[in-house]
């Protein structure tokens, strides 16, 4: 049996994660770490940083806030835990900390835990592959009214890995209001919209003359995300030191 703290366990996502790991039976939640730590929902101790767990987990998941990436880094390498990431918004020093500490212990991090995100990665990779610069490429993503990042994390990792198969020539050009020019062939535009309570959509759009070819993926529960967290996390429990994303867990490569 996997023993799995949750980072961030009084939040959303943190309940949806608990619950989930309740009705399995390979892994279990043995504590929790919040800053609301008398917030009780479950039989599990919640704490208010790492080095507060009453004992030591296999594997944390941590969905909460970047501000906690450092504590969670110096636990995870001092006892050597395996760490989920799935927290987004992420500068890039602290993005080089999360490299840093791969380095010493399993690290998994993907701005998306979905199955359907990671194999639209893949599709746009693939479309990418065949279209190369005869079609523009335009990404929108859409959320709920409360994300506080923009774009999201999961519009630029699909922008990404459209630059990677591109060569990296591509450059990110976000919103087009204060821009009163023609578009450049070595543009990804990436736009952002924010209302009510959706919980995710990115659409992928390949224009080019005559034709249009668009990539979408919708997600209408967060369970989605947590259901990928769980599957990483026992995928970790197992995995020697190294970066790892959802293509290690699914093997799509």
């Amino acid at each position: 049996m996997i023993k799995a703290a949750i980072c961030g366990a009084n939040g959303k996502m943190g309940r949806v994660i608990a619950d989930i790991i309740s009705k399995r039976d390979d892994i279990e939640v043995i504590s929790g770490i919040d800053k609301l730590s008398d917030v009780a929902y479950s039989d599990f101790p919640v704490v208010k940083r790492p080095n507060d767990l009453p004992d030591k987990p296999d594997v944390i998941i941590d969905f909460s806030h970047p501000s906690a990436l450092s504590e969670l880094c110096d636990y995870c390498l001092t006892n050597n835990v395996p760490l989920v990431i799935a927290t987004t918004g992420y500068t890039e020093e602290q993005k080089t900390q999360i490299h840093k500490t791969a380095e010493q212990i399993p690290v998994f991090f993907t701005f998306n835990m979905s199955l359907g995100i990671n194999l639209l990665c893949a599709l746009a990779k693939k479309a990418t592959a065949v279209l190369g610069d005869q079609f523009d490429i335009e990404i929108v993503e859409k959320h709920h009214n409360q994300k506080i990042d923009a774009p999201s994390g999961t519009a630029l990792m699909l922008a990404d890995a459209i630059n990677e198969t591109l060569d990296d020539k591509m450059k990110y050009v976000y919103e087009r209001h204060s821009v009163r020019q023609k578009r450049e062939k070595n543009e990804i535009g990436i736009h952002a919209i924010r209302g009510g309570t959706i919980v995710g959509e990115h659409d992928i759009i390949f224009a080019g003359r005559d034709e249009v070819i668009t990539l979408s993926h919708q997600a209408t529960s967060k369970e989605v995300f947590a259901v990928g967290a769980v599957n990483a996390a026992i995928f970790l429990s197992k995995a020697n030191a190294g970066l790892y994303d959802m293509n290690d867990v699914i093997a799509l490569d």
